[in-house]
């Protein structure tokens, strides 16, 4: 059986670690690189770095932070924000990433999944998605939270794997840094839908919510942010909680 994966996740603004509650009152929480070699060491599986305000102000500032963490860490790792373009994503996978990650690029030109699985490899595109409950669905958003698409979620996640994305980031902006819980709805609906990784995303609080996440909600993986960069949950008491809900991951020290 596939061991299931902790991923903390560093949201990036001005080179800064910064979290918030539904995407909005950022707090600053210190140094990426110290942040995500401090996570690498305590055993998580992988990473993910976003730079939040890549895509609103235009810029194309990651690859010095993919250098920096690559230099430090020595687990996988993702990069997303301001990658526009097949050139964007090799820049960053030469300078040491592991994977990619698109969000608002995709949906202005979803040609750009296609291109980057081509060139790449799917397992080396990640498709982010931010979404929100709309009546009885979920509409996407793009442009780091802030622009309604009028995207029905399973949809555009179900045409992005069609294109070659072979993971997919969902994060529920509902949930979004409030610590009550991954919506397991969305979750378990998009982890039914397709035949790639599903990583979880918002609202992890406590333990149970990890193992929820993976057990309800069909996840694949779970991303967490706040718990970790405050210390309130650290990774090897979730490790060690899900192995012993019988839930396989990948042992401390491994």
């Amino acid at each position: 059986m596939l061991t299931r994966r902790i991923i903390p996740c560093l949201d990036v603004r001005d080179g800064q670690v910064v979290k918030g509650v539904k995407f909005q009152n950022l707090v600053n929480e210190g140094d990426p690189v110290e942040l995500g070699a401090r996570y690498s060491d305590e055993g998580a599986d992988e990473l993910v770095f976003l730079d939040i305000s890549a895509t609103l102000e235009a810029r194309k500032n990651v690859v010095d932070l993919v250098t920096r963490v690559a230099r430090e860490v020595f687990i996988p790792f993702t990069i997303g924000g301001g990658l526009r373009t097949v050139d964007d994503l090799e820049a960053v996978l030469m300078a040491g990433a592991d994977k990619t990650a698109i969000n608002t690029a995709a949906l202005v030109r979803p040609e750009l999944i296609t291109e980057g699985a081509h060139q790449f490899g799917s397992q080396c595109i990640v498709l982010a998605v931010d979404v929100t409950r709309q009546g009885d669905g979920w509409q996407v958003y793009s442009h780091g939270g802030t622009k309604p698409t009028g995207r029905e979620a399973t949809s555009w996640i179900g045409e992005a794997v069609d294109r070659g994305a072979g993971e997919i980031l969902l994060t529920s902006m509902d949930a979004d840094g409030t610590q009550a819980g991954v919506d397991l709805e969305i979750t378990r609906q998009v982890s039914e839908l397709v035949s790639v990784p599903v990583i979880a995303s918002g609202g992890i609080g406590r333990l149970e919510h990890f193992a929820d996440a993976l057990t309800a909600g069909k996840a694949d993986a779970v991303l967490a942010a706040s718990v970790f960069h405050r210390s309130i949950i650290s990774i090897k008491d979730v490790k060690n909680y899900l192995a012993g809900q019988g839930i396989p991951v990948r042992p401390l020290g491994d």
